[in-house]
């Protein structure tokens, strides 16, 4: 009988028994179920078994996060169950059954759009400073801007320009790199493509509408005419052409024969795609374009507008936690290159704003808890700046009822925008900020938006709160006596919640910090027992002798390696002092495989720890408190 045959036994009760489960397999620190009926799981006796610390469903995959031992758990599973795992590909593979034809959708346009956002926003805070330098009639007896009456901020506002049309007026390019960089194919010629979509040889988009149609030039081949129109700033167009070259590209190389692929594949996948895509795909895409901004505009332009609005702002909160929010940037970024400007941005940027809020008062309440405020004050002003994943899964989640006050605020305030028309130029940064955004003529309304968004999430927070929090919460429990750790890599000290994986970013396995590792050598960060090496020889767990325990998970996905790039030099029930080295990695080797090297560093028992760095840090290097 196993370690873990009793937990293991009750495990395959609660999921819904053997024939509720299509594969199993586990990476380090959860097992991972691919569910016939994942409503058969029942998750609260799930977490109530002793050896479970949580569970979350991801892409189609049912998780149970047991920690450093899941090795031996997961061996115990199988002997329980009788059913013979798989590798954690052929899960992922299995799990896609289990996604409707919508969640694949929404999955890989989120996953498009995403290496896109900080450029999106980037270019977003761009245009709203110039809104401010070059709209803004503050001189002069309020005839004249800043850039008017300034020849330096004349240069600055032009300067800038430059960023904001690489930004959005090239964003088909952004776009096609983007999907075939996601589909695994030739990103170079994705490139080409999109410049295609936006060269200078073609009518710009933007003068299409006041371009007479005898005007529109054309590539005249004799028997056919192709009108020579740009797609600058356009989504939908870009997307449907990146897809048709991707397409193209896997085809063309199954049946190439590898000797002329590199002559076959190319040639023959981004010239069709090209001509496709401005004879089809192009116009089609403009047309579809176009269609979802006039619905979208349509509902908040509507008499029923504002029941569009609360809907979308009561809503927008929950879209984060699934992922789905980033469909909004295609709409937003159409809307505003449809419209001059867009409805939908000011209603996110109020979101951020209430969620934050709800977040301030848990700080109100939890003010003598200082465990909780080192969890909750960081939250607030991340979520305050318009990121909202900190706060939403540190804090409010997990109390709940901030949540759905902090969505409530949200729609109030989504109301209000809505309402009063305001609008905001483009895609910009989220949150207080937000209002660097909105086009100057709407800077009142929205300012009114934002303290609705600010006080009723608060209000009623602190109502509820008084009401639902214990003692415990509300002034929490002493810390014990606090000593030192030090750092097991060199490198770039990373927010936990910044980590990739959500295991680790959402806290699941325990406070931690991360490393983008820029040695090779990992060290023990204290005497201690070596409890678990994992067999690709990627994640380490350390525990002292005070019950202390550690993992130390080297770079992500790089379970995928099969331990090719790394060295390890312990066993399991060696005991180690601090400061001897462990393990090494291959840098080059793991980068040229394409995997992160961003290493967490996580405290599976349960302790409460306080960074003394927060950049830079060296091997033996003080970088924690424990307390």
């Amino acid at each position: 009988m196993g370690k873990f045959t009793q937990d293991a036994q009750e495990l395959l009760k609660q999921v819904g028994g053997k024939e509720n489960i299509q594969a199993v397999s586990h990476c380090v620190t959860r097992m991972r179920f691919v569910l016939v009926d994942a409503k058969l799981a029942n998750i609260k006796s799930i977490e109530n078994i002793p050896s479970a610390k949580g569970t979350f469903t991801q892409s189609g995959q049912f998780q149970v996060i047991i920690g450093n031992d899941v090795q031996e758990f997961y061996n115990d599973f199988i002997a329980v169950s009788g059913i013979e795992g798989v590798s954690k590909d052929a899960a992922k593979a299995a799990s896609k059954s289990n996604q409707t034809w919508i969640q694949r959708l929404m999955g890989n346009l989120g996953e498009i759009f995403a290496p896109l956002i900080p450029a999106l926003i980037c270019g977003g805070l761009i245009l709203g400073f110039r809104n401010c330098i070059d709209s803004i009639q503050l001189f002069e007896n309020g005839t004249k801007t800043l850039v008017q009456i300034s020849q330096f901020w004349a240069g600055v506002d032009s300067f800038l320009w430059l960023i904001g049309e690489a930004v959005f007026h090239f964003l088909p390019v952004s776009i096609v790199w983007s999907i075939t960089k996601k589909m695994g194919t030739s990103q170079i010629l994705g490139i080409v493509l999109g410049i295609t979509l936006v060269s200078p040889q073609l009518l710009n988009a933007y003068s299409v509408a006041s371009t007479a149609a005898a005007d529109i030039p054309t590539w005249n081949f004799g028997f056919a005419e192709v009108q020579m129109i740009g797609y600058q700033a356009q989504v939908i167009p870009a997307m449907m052409a990146g897809f048709v070259l991707v397409y193209l590209e896997k085809f063309f190389r199954k049946i190439s024969p590898s000797s002329i692929s590199m002559i076959i594949v190319p040639f023959f996948s981004l010239v069709p795609a090209v001509i496709v895509a401005h004879t089809i795909v192009g116009p089609i895409g403009w047309v579809i374009g176009n269609w979802i901004s006039d619905i979208v505009w349509a509902g908040l332009t509507s008499p029923f507008k504002w029941l569009f609005a609360g809907v979308f702002g009561f809503v927008y909160a929950p879209l984060v936690i699934t992922g789905l929010h980033h469909m909004t940037n295609a709409i937003d970024t159409q809307l505003a290159n449809t419209f001059g400007g867009t409805l939908l941005w000011p209603m996110i940027a109020l979101s951020n704003i209430a969620q934050g809020s709800a977040v301030l008062a848990m700080i109100y309440l939890q003010k003598n808890n200082t465990r909780a405020k080192e969890v909750s004050i960081p939250a607030c002003i991340s979520c305050y700046l318009g990121v909202t994943e900190p706060a939403l899964f540190g804090v409010n989640l997990k109390y709940t009822f901030p949540f759905i006050c902090g969505m409530t605020g949200s729609a109030l305030a989504a109301i209000i925008s809505v309402s009063t028309g305001t609008m905001a130029a483009s895609i910009g940064v989220g949150g207080l900020p937000g209002i660097l955004s909105i086009l100057p003529k709407y800077w009142l309304t929205f300012f009114i938006a934002m303290v609705v968004a600010i006080v009723v999430p608060f209000v009623l927070t602190v109502i509820v709160g008084k009401k639902k929090l214990t003692s415990e919460d509300m002034n929490g429990e002493t810390d014990d006596e606090e000593f030192s750790f030090i750092s097991p890599m060199q490198g770039t000290i990373i927010p936990l919640e910044e980590v990739e994986d959500q295991v680790f970013s959402k806290g699941l396995m325990g406070e931690g910090y991360a490393v983008d590792l820029k040695n090779s050598e990992i060290i023990a960060p204290f005497d201690g027992e070596v409890v678990m090496t994992f067999p690709t020889k990627h994640a380490y767990g350390l525990k002292r002798k005070d019950g202390i325990e550690v993992l130390i998970h080297l770079g992500m996905d790089t379970v995928e390696l099969n331990g090719e790039g790394f060295e390890c030099l312990v066993a399991v029930g060696d005991h180690v002092k601090q400061g001897d080295i462990i393990a090494r990695v291959d840098l080059d080797y793991v980068r040229k495989h394409g995997k992160s090297l961003v290493s967490p560093i996580i405290f599976t028992s349960g302790q409460h720890i306080q960074l003394v760095q927060d950049k830079e840090v060296q091997l033996n290097q003080d970088i924690i408190q424990i307390a």
